[in-house]
């Protein structure tokens, strides 16, 4: 047919064969080339593609097409051409606004894609036929797809219908958390508009909701950049009541259909960086690349802190002031601005909010340029201006490792002793990676690493066992056993946690293997001295327990026998009763009638 009018499949069919259509796949059958027919699926219709689309895009069930196309018979015979009557024609797919057939095979077209599709009379015309289709005839339809309209149910109810006029940037949408900047015109079915947007937009977050509750659900659907038409129906509008009217929008009658163009214009990401909504960022301006600080680097910032009110209690960086300069996850500053800092990029603008928990808590705390007071909530405005991230142990060599571990394990010892047993326990880990058993060293270096590896599990065990993490340190005192059979700290650490876990019987093994290797070892006959004690509690509470049992069972069966006693004793007396009766009757029965005459016994 193609792009000018009257072009016929005869001006294609001698068109150079090109390479296989990219993106076009029918049952894993490769992509049809220029001039090539095939049937699609089992369908009954095939496909003859005439002049290749644009892109790999395809439209689906529900978009509106708009196509050009002219209908024949097998013989030529031309029964309805849009190239004739000069006009394209738009419909909704999926629907058989022309004959179900043709939708089917347009699903499978690219923008600007000719193709001519041949039908079976059940997916035409059918036993009907129609003026100049005889019934039960095969048709073609040549076919140029111009263009399409994506339709998105939104709400999966049909409550909220979204047509695509304009496709959006990258592949990001907003978030419940995320502040947008949207531009929309809200009418009527009869065409009166009832709110529209100033021209640079209006801005909202969308777990808060705006005009109705349409278009946030809307909004997060989209990417920036993208226009879209929705047709809200009133569960999703204003509902049986309507809107009054005010000074953002005209009054809606009640059960009224509203029609919207939006267009996200922007949006900015909110995140929860700790996972419990008490310290967000929001991205202002996005940074460099995809690496973010993390955990260990040395970053540098710049920043102005303020209060709720927005008094200014500190800066750095700013006004030609000197930047901040710290290693994230060291507790350099307070843990809010710590946490936020290493999920930033290089060059990245943030406001952060930092709720009191993860500020400065309920103390009152002087800083440079006012005192904030208990309680506050925190707002930092943020730039990343550099940062210099922690090498990872596959950019080092041997060397540097051990060292990094050596290095690592002297942090955590530090902190241990200072109570911060959560902190030294990442420091024992982070330590243990870079000597990690999947790591290679030479036979020169593996007894030191090994040392160190065991070293750093068996002080994450002391660390466990503060933080009241049994099972880690069962685990970790485990690993170190797996080594050395015999490892005295091992075997006592884990002797320790199973008590505390109520293994008694298992805690007694490594206590009795602790004192073979040291009969003398003061710690272990402390631990086996409780041990005894716990043991003897315990076997105190399984005898009175089985005591009671004893006893309970005792008495059911007193009851039962007694039970049993009254009713055999009640159907003793009953079988006496009625055997007494039974005399009596017969008694009764021996006495003469009054007529004189016996009763013959029985």
């Amino acid at each position: 047919m193609g792009v000018e009018k009257g072009t016929r499949e005869s001006d294609t069919e001698h068109e150079e064969d090109l390479d296989e259509e990219p993106g076009e796949v029918i049952e894993s059958a490769p992509p049809l080339k220029v001039g090539e027919e095939r049937e699609l699926g089992n369908s009954g219709i095939k496909k003859k593609l005439l002049k290749r689309g644009l892109g790999w895009e395809t439209p689906e069930f529900n978009d509106e097409v708009t196509v050009h196309y002219v209908g024949t018979l097998l013989d030529g015979t031309k029964f309805d051409s849009t190239i004739d009557r000069d006009s394209s024609v738009t419909m909704k797919l999926g629907q058989g606004e022309v004959v179900a057939g043709l939708d089917h095979g347009i699903i499978t077209m690219k923008k600007g894609e000719h193709a001519l599709f041949t039908l079976p009379p059940e997916l035409g015309f059918g036993v009907a036929g129609r003026d100049t289709v005889p019934a039960n005839s095969f048709v073609r339809f040549e076919v140029e797809l111009v263009s399409w309209i994506k339709v998105v149910d939104v709400s999966k109810d049909g409550g909220i219908i979204k047509k695509i006029v304009e496709k959006g940037e990258k592949h990001e949408r907003p978030g419940d958390l995320d502040e947008v900047l949207v531009k929309y015109q809200v009418a009527l079915s009869d065409g009166t508009i009832v709110a529209k947007t100033p021209e640079e937009g209006i801005g909202f977050y969308v777990k808060d909701g705006h005009l109705c509750a349409a278009l946030p659900k809307a909004t997060m659907t989209m990417k920036r950049g993208e226009k879209v038409k929705l047709v809200v129906q009133p569960q999703y509008a204003f509902g049986q009541e309507g809107k009054d009217a005010s000074d953002a929008i005209h009054p809606v009658p009640p059960n009224s259909t509203l029609h919207i163009d939006l267009e996200l214009i922007s949006f900015k990401p909110v995140i929860d960086v700790t996972g419990d909504a008490k310290v967000f960022k929001k991205i202002m301006k996005e940074g460099e690349g995809s690496l973010v600080a993390n955990e260990g680097a040395t970053v540098t910032i710049s920043y102005t802190a303020r209060l709720e009110d927005g008094a200014v209690f500190e800066r750095k960086g700013i006004d030609d002031g000197q930047p901040l300069q710290f290693i994230t996850d060291e507790e350099q500053v307070i843990a809010g601005l710590d946490r936020a800092v290493a999920t930033m990029k290089k060059g990245e603008r943030a406001i952060l909010t930092v709720k009191p928990e993860y500020g400065f808590g309920n103390i009152e705390t002087k800083r440079d340029l006012a005192i904030v007071p208990p309680s506050s909530i925190l707002v930092y405005e943020v730039e990343m201006l550099d940062f210099i991230k922690e090498k990872k142990p596959w950019e080092m060599n041997n060397q540097e490792k051990i060292k990094a571990a050596e290095t690592k394990k002297e942090e955590g010892n530090l902190l241990f002793k200072s109570g911060k047993y959560l902190r030294a326990g990442k420091k024992y880990d982070k330590a243990a990676s870079y000597v990690g058993e999947e790591e290679v060293f030479g036979d020169d270096e593996q007894k030191l690493v090994t040392a160190l590896r065991v070293t750093c599990w068996l002080n994450k065990a002391a660390c466990s066992l503060k933080l009241n993490d049994f099972k880690g340190a069962i685990k970790l005192c485990s690993k170190v056993l797996d080594i050395e059979f015999y490892n005295i700290k091992a075997l006592y650490r884990r002797a320790q946690a199973l008590i505390e876990a109520a293994d008694l019987v298992s805690a007694d093994m490594d206590i009795k293997k602790a004192l073979e290797v040291d009969p003398h070892n003061r710690e272990v006959k402390l631990i086996q001295k409780t041990l005894k004690q716990l043991q003897a509690e315990s076997n105190k509470r399984d005898a009175k327990l089985y005591s009671n049992m004893f006893e309970h069972m005792t008495k059911q069966t007193s009851v039962v026998t007694k039970k049993l006693k009254v009713e055999k004793a009640e159907d003793d007396m009953k079988n006496g009763e009625a055997v007494a009766m039974e005399m009596e009757n017969v008694a009764d029965s021996s006495y003469p009638p009054d007529n004189g005459k016996a009763v013959d016994s029985c």
